[in-house]
């Protein structure tokens, strides 16, 4: 049995069982004998039907699920409201991309060896699919990785975090109840971390989708059957930069909730600011006068906008990172304390050392660095040091030096006068070199669960 646990207080909320070796084995033989039945394949039209009945079943426990990812994942009522939002529109989005997820024509007659041929291609799935999740969106995660695969046709087994397995649980009984059958998507709750690799890399699995830890992703990526695909979403170091123009007025809000939103448990919350010398000194003592108001503390409560992390070792980790960059020379701007056994106060470091682990690594905390430069490109190139790369920021009124750190930045995605935490879950999402591999979003991923045929006819 698994214990399902508040984040805030870790007090009980649930326990459920888990599946063992012979469970895992039916549910891959379940989706490989869907799968291998071409004659029982869903025509797109039942899927896009499928998927509007799912959204709407979402829609009609939206409290229930945002109730439910504040207690076992923490995030604040207020996101999690936002985060059930992104859902149900994900799962509509999965349904619209279908109306232009086709193949091509192919020209032919281009060289007479071509000559007298039509060709197009058609878009097959690739198989089934092995999803493993994160807890930080326990349900719009599961939204990405599901709901996609049941758009192109994949059977899918989904493996949630451990922390926050009862949003997927849910979820996944609503895409029954939508009237997809059993087969074609399957919750897996493994109980042990052998079984979730086993699942990963079992020949008969086409596709691993997995968000979480670099190592792991990393590894489970080197052991795939020969022939499947992945796509790793993994964290980074965000980068923001702010130039002298930023208007302040403007950015300090923004810039509070790409760093603290969900208590900077996201792959692309702002850590590592650059700020120009000559605005330096303001553009702190104002980041600092906001985060000392932000309201922390039980992430049920409506009002409240930082919660806690989601383990105690987390807390003690982040807070250990803290104390090595003050040690080792940075100044404590604000925060620094600890409100509950995983909740800490949002802090925010004065320019630590290049080699303290909060420059280096992840947080993945309510943590922000802030650095002076004097030069754009000796900020740009501090941003681009580490071996991640993930989304990054720019701040800037003058459009020179906008378009200029836009086109040198290292990262899949730039945002000019916006958060590095934002998405939407159309656009494009994807990590750069250690921070991942493939290409995320909703139609993305869709292309990504994908394969070309080409079909090639020779007239008489």
């Amino acid at each position: 049995m698994l214990q399902v646990v508040q984040a805030f207080d870790r007090a009980p909320i649930a326990e459920i069982e888990t599946d063992d070796a012979a469970a895992l084995e039916a549910k891959l033989q379940a989706a490989e004998r869907v799968f291998r039945d071409r004659d029982g394949w869903l025509k797109p039209y039942e899927r896009i039907a499928i998927l509007r009945r799912l959204a709407g079943l979402i829609e009609a426990r939206r409290d229930h699920f945002a109730r439910q990812i504040a207690r076992e994942g923490g995030k604040p009522l207020p996101d999690a409201i936002v985060e059930t939002n992104r859902a149900i529109d994900g799962v509509h989005n999965a349904a619209d991309e279908l109306r232009n997820f086709a193949g091509r024509e192919i020209p032919m007659g281009l060289s007479a060896a071509g000559a007298g041929r039509w060709a197009f291609t058609t878009k097959e799935p690739i198989g089934i699919v092995a999803a493993i999740s994160a807890f930080n969106h326990p349900l719009n995660l599961i939204v990405h990785q599901v709901a996609p695969a049941i758009a192109v046709g994949c059977p899918v087994i989904i493996k949630p975090a451990g922390p926050t397995p009862l949003s997927c649980r849910d979820f996944v009984a609503l895409v029954h109840e939508a009237g997809l059958p059993e087969a074609w998507c399957q919750s897996f709750i493994p109980e042990s971390n052998t079984l979730a690799e086993k699942l990963a890399t079992d020949r008969r699995i086409g596709f691993l989708s997995f968000i979480g830890s670099a190592k792991v992703g990393w590894y489970l990526h080197s052991n795939l059957a020969h022939g499947a695909r992945s796509a790793l979403e993994h964290g980074g170091a965000a980068p923001a930069i702010v130039d002298r123009s930023a208007d302040l007025d403007r950015i300090i809000e923004p810039m509070v909730k790409g760093g603290y939103y969900h208590a900077g448990q996201v792959c692309v919350s702002t850590q590592r600011i650059f700020v120009h010398e000559d605005i330096a000194a303001t553009f702190t003592e104002r980041l600092v006068a906001r985060v000392t108001t932000l309201r922390v503390g039980d992430p049920t409560l409506a009002d409240t906008e930082v919660g806690p992390l989601i383990h105690p070792r987390e807390a003690d980790r982040i807070a250990s990172w803290v104390e090595e960059a003050v040690s080792g020379g940075a100044k404590l701007a604000v925060g620094g304390g600890r409100i509950s056994e995983t909740t800490l106060q949002p802090t925010v470091l004065l320019d630590p050392s290049a080699e303290a682990r909060v420059s280096r690594e992840e947080v993945f905390g309510p943590v922000t660095c802030v650095y002076r430069y004097r030069r754009l490109d000796d900020a740009i190139a501090q941003a681009n040091s580490l071996p991640v790369a993930f989304q990054a920021s720019v701040f800037a009124q003058d459009i020179d030096v906008a378009m200029r750190a836009a086109d040198r930045l290292d990262a899949s995605a730039v945002m000019i006068n916006d958060p590095t935490a934002f998405r939407t879950d159309w656009m494009p999402f994807a990590g750069r070199r250690e921070s991942g591999y493939g290409i995320g979003g909703i139609p993305f991923t869709m292309r990504e669960m994908a394969q070309e045929k080409m079909i090639m006819m020779r007239r008489p």
